[in-house]
């Protein structure tokens, strides 16, 4: 599965720039990879997992904006098509037949 959340968030204030880079910051500790600018996304091992990721990621959350997230199995993610642009890195090197299941 993987568990991908989009987000707007303000950044006018210095005080609404620094929640963007401590949710921003947060999201590339936890393991999610960036799909897109504010769009970014982790492989998870189960729904006990999502659950786990859904709480920490509700305690990050910060005072403004908007964030939403979306559960997508493997398959439904590798049918994603990229219409513009050039695979990331971690697209090219990771796929579902690689993926290690504990």
């Amino acid at each position: 599965m993987r568990m991908i959340v989009f987000f707007d968030l303000p950044t006018t204030t210095k005080a609404e720039r620094r929640a963007y880079t401590l949710f921003h910051r947060f999201l590339l500790n936890d393991g999610y990879d960036m799909i897109q600018y504010s769009v970014y996304g982790r492989i998870l091992n189960g729904r006990d997992a999502e659950e786990k990721h859904m709480q920490r990621l509700m305690i990050q959350l910060p005072p403004e904006g908007s964030v939403r997230v979306i559960t997508v199995t493997e398959k439904q993610y590798a049918g994603t098509k990229l219409l513009v642009g050039k695979p990331r890195f971690q697209e090219k090197q990771v796929n579902a037949n690689q993926m290690l299941l504990f």
